[in-house]
This record gives structure tokens, sequence and C-alpha cells, in this order.
């Protein structure tokens, strides 16, 4: 009888003890899991195949979810996850998850963990919100699927864009990127990104000010999660609000620039 071991799985900045069992990933459960469960079980029902499917809870009352199989990028980044062809397929993959995620009506008071990240005005989608190098996989070359939705919640696609563009473009100072992005055409990859993603010029004319507003709520956002200890604690004493004043001011020394290359 073959038995499958427990293997733990990092990269990420917050999720701990989720393991690898088999062809399952293993994940504690939190308040927000049943919201969360509730999307990807919608993905599933419209075909979406770039998520994970929700098998259950194990006896260890840890949420069950399919193994997507392929290859998550880990730190220093490797040249193919840096790539335009990347860039271009996980614009395009973010855009493919909003179409199907927005036909999902989400139950009222539905416990998304914290507070709907969106601009003045209703959110139009339930989004991931939290599209970094380490959430999605890719198979040859090419980004498939996303992973870990923790952070899902209602937004608008745009502030979903912008929160992906932080960590694509990247919208950082230098001294905070990945080695094969420091020297990078940050506002060519933007265009790149929303060409991709299919932004019209209306909606372009935002990204600039959607990044300003993301900073500053996400600074305090963290700030205030820190507060209560744990991972988010050690990611603040890690100097990530340090990281987001930089990238802040970074994008104001560039504002022109930037906006220049969008189109």
């Amino acid at each position: 009888m073959a038995v499958n071991f427990e293997v733990p799985l990092s990269g990420g900045d917050v999720s701990e003890g989720v393991v690898r069992v088999g062809d399952t990933v293993r994940r504690p459960l939190g308040a927000h899991s049943p919201a969360v469960h509730g999307l990807l079980r919608h993905l599933e029902a419209v075909a979406f195949d770039g998520a994970p499917r929700v098998l259950g809870v194990d006896g260890r009352g840890r949420e069950v979810l399919s193994w997507v199989p392929g290859e998550v990028p880990r730190r220093p980044l490797a040249g193919f996850v840096v790539s335009d062809e990347a860039l271009r397929g996980v614009g395009r993959l973010l855009r493919r998850y909003h179409e199907a995620a927005a036909s999902y009506e989400a139950p009222e008071g539905a416990p998304w963990d914290g507070e709907t990240s969106n601009l003045d005005g209703e959110p139009e989608v339930i989004g991931h919100c939290d599209v970094t190098p380490e959430n999605v996989v890719f198979r040859g070359g090419t980004p498939v699927a996303l992973i870990d939705f923790d952070l899902a919640r209602p937004t608008t696609r745009l502030f979903d864009v912008v929160t992906a563009l932080r960590h694509w473009g990247p919208i950082a100072d230098p001294a905070d990127r990945d080695a094969l992005l420091y020297r990078v055409d940050v506002g060519r990859r933007l265009r790149v990104f929303c060409d991709a993603y299919g932004l019209d010029a209306r909606e372009r004319r935002e990204v600039l000010p959607a990044a300003r507003v993301r900073f500053e709520r996400s600074y305090r956002a963290m700030q205030v999660r820190a507060e209560g200890g744990g991972v988010w604690a050690r990611m603040w004493r890690g100097g990530a609000g340090q990281r987001i004043r930089r990238a802040q001011d970074w994008l104001e020394r560039y504002w022109d620039e930037l906006d220049a290359r969008l189109w």
C-alpha cells in the first residue's frame, strides 16, 4: 500500500503549516476558508482550470485542495519568470480569472480575510489580491494557474491588476527588487502587462493613481495586522513597511516617465 508522506511547502510570506500529501495540499483552516471555498467551487463549476479544487477537510481539520502540477517560482527568480512571455502570460491568466469569477455571487457577509480592497465605488469581482510570483504555477515557462487564495476578497479588476503590477512590474525601489529585475524598464513592463490583460485607455489612466492609493492602504493594513503578532509581525519587523514607503517614493519620483510608457 502506498504511503503518502507530508512534505512541507514554503515560499509565500503568510501561509504556515502548508504541506503536500500525494496529489493534495493540506492547509490550516481559517475564518475566511468558507468564503474561499465557495469561490474555488464556483471556479470549478465554470470550468476555470487555473486554480486548485476544494476536496474537503481531513481528519486533522485541515482543508484539502488538489495539487496543481508545475513549477512555482522561488527567490532569486529565474530568467523565465521575469521574461516578457511570463509577464504576458500572467496578465492573460489574471484576465481569465476575473472573467471566471465575475459570475460568482458571494453570500452576504462572507468572511473574507480583511476588508474590501477597493477604490471608491462598488466592488466588481472577488479578486485574488496576491498575484505574486510565489502564487503562480508555471509549466514549460508558461503561467497556468493561481494558488493561495487566502487574501481573496471583493475588489475591482483594476485594483487587482495594480496589486499584481506591484510585484510583476515591479513597482518598487530598485534596492528591493529581485536581482534580474534591478535594471528593467518598469514602464515598458507595465504596458506589456496591461496590453496582455486588455486594459483600455480610460483604465490605463487610472493605473498609477490606483497604485498610489494601494500603497497607502497596504501600509496601514500591514501595520494593523502586525499588531496582532504572528507572521505579519515578523514581516513588519523584517522591513515590509519600509519597502512600501520606498516603493511609494519611487513611484512619485518616476510618475511622469511611467505614465508616458503605459501607452
